[in-house]
Parts: structure tokens; sequence; C-alpha cells
């Protein structure tokens, strides 16, 4: 799954004219990697399922959304990964 998340920068010490505003924008994308979930903890080992990637099993919006299709978990024992961009944008 790949969530992507947009952040408006705004830098107070630039100058700015009349004609044109310039701003910046952090682009988030974040995205849920392999399952991290020990099942076998209860019994003092270690053992994964294997699951690769995070599928979610409903719609964005409702509770099943944060549960994992392929291995039933919640989303948060899945690896998560955060890639961020800042782009600069000129309006005239």
């Amino acid at each position: 799954m790949r969530k992507i998340q947009l952040l408006e920068n705004q830098d107070d010490d630039s100058v700015t004219s009349e004609s044109s505003t310039n701003s910046a924008f952090t682009v988030r994308m974040v995205r849920y990697k392999e399952c991290q979930k020990n099942h076998a903890a209860r019994v003092g080992g270690h053992a994964v399922d294997g699951c690769r990637e995070f599928m979610p099993s409903g719609e964005e919006g409702t509770s099943s959304a944060f549960l994992c299709a392929a291995c039933g978990c919640h989303r948060n024992f899945h690896r998560r990964e955060v890639e961020t961009e800042v782009a600069s944008c000129e309006l005239f």
C-alpha cells in the first residue's frame, strides 16, 4: 500500500514580488513492507509468516483497511518505509 502526503513549506525569509510567488512542497510517500510480527513470542522463539507487503483488506477510511489481506495482522506489524522529496513550485 502506498500513501502520499503533501506538505507545504513556507519560507518567511524569502523575498516575494507582486508578480510571482515561490513555495516549496514536501512530498512524503509511505509504504508498508514485510510483516515483522513474531508468531513464536509466547514460546520464546522467533518466527515470521513471510508476508512481503501490506495489502489492505478493505476500503480506505474503514477499520478493515488497517488489516492485511495476506496475513491478517494489523498494519503496525509491517515495516514502514518513508520516502521524502522536496519540490519547489513557482506561481506567476
